[in-house]
């Protein structure tokens, strides 16, 4: 009895086992699926085992190529979502480090003596302080808004893949953007939004090749919506964990 012959989505060999001779990707791998996300968050915890140099630079240069294939199943081909994210959040923390950068520099805020006032500002410098942390939510956020807005393309699972991707990027240019307020001044916080509004345009654009007007239109208003809820909803929660803090 012969095995049903496959073929590998990574590499388009024809296989007839459960993993491809030539790259070794499952040949199991079809659509991006909440399941594989949470296997691919075990798997980047324990190991570095992607080509993420050339993720980062194709990513960067034609995001559309990246995304599309990932999800058409060239999973060996490409460093996983969830692991670039989770690296290029290390990458800052590192960095922030290396460099001494203090996130409460220059946010000093005038309030009332008050209870409510002082738990205001707790709220605000643990998101500050925190924010690493709290850009899982930009993942959320922008992965819900982009399904509300984009709904036929693809499902919530791959627009989470696309997600952790993109606001990997909007981690480095966070990480980026530390040297110019160090050095420049506190002014230069607002480059890194402006710079990943543009981004996630042009990534938009790049991976749906439909009416580009219309795509830059629905790429900005999933921009601001997603950025809108994502601070709100790190104030909330940081609001939250204060106020339990100090009960």
């Amino acid at each position: 009895m012969t095995s049903e012959l496959k073929y590998c989505r990574n590499c388009g060999i024809t296989v007839s086992n459960k993993y491809c001779e030539n790259c070794g990707q499952r040949t199991s791998v079809y659509k991006v699926s909440f399941k594989e996300t949470i296997h691919d968050f075990i798997d980047a915890a324990l190991s570095l085992n992607a080509p993420f140099f050339i993720t980062l630079k194709q990513l960067i240069v034609n995001p559309g190529i990246v995304l599309r294939e990932y999800l058409e199943g060239k999973r060996k081909k490409y460093y996983k979502p969830v692991a670039f994210f989770l690296l290029t959040t290390v990458a800052y923390l590192v960095i922030r480090s290396a460099i001494g950068f203090d996130p409460f520099n220059d946010n000093v805020v005038e309030v009332e003596s008050t209870k409510d006032g002082q738990l205001l500002i707790k709220a605000r410098d643990f998101m500050l302080f925190n924010i690493n942390k709290l850009l899982f939510i930009f993942v959320i956020t922008l992965a819900l808004f982009s399904k509300l807005f984009f709904y036929k393309r693809y499902s919530l699972a791959e627009y989470f893949a696309i997600s952790f991707y993109l606001t990997g990027i909007n981690t480095l240019l966070i990480t980026l953007n530390l040297f110019l307020v160090v050095g420049v001044g506190k002014e230069m916080k607002l480059l890194e939004i402006l710079l990943m509004l543009v981004y996630f345009i042009y990534a938009m654009c790049s991976v749906i090749s439909t009416n580009k007007s219309v795509i830059i239109i629905k790429s900005f208003i999933v921009f601001i919506l997603s950025y809108i809820a994502y601070v709100n909803l790190s104030f909330g929660l940081s609001y939250l964990i204060v106020l339990f803090q100090n009960s």
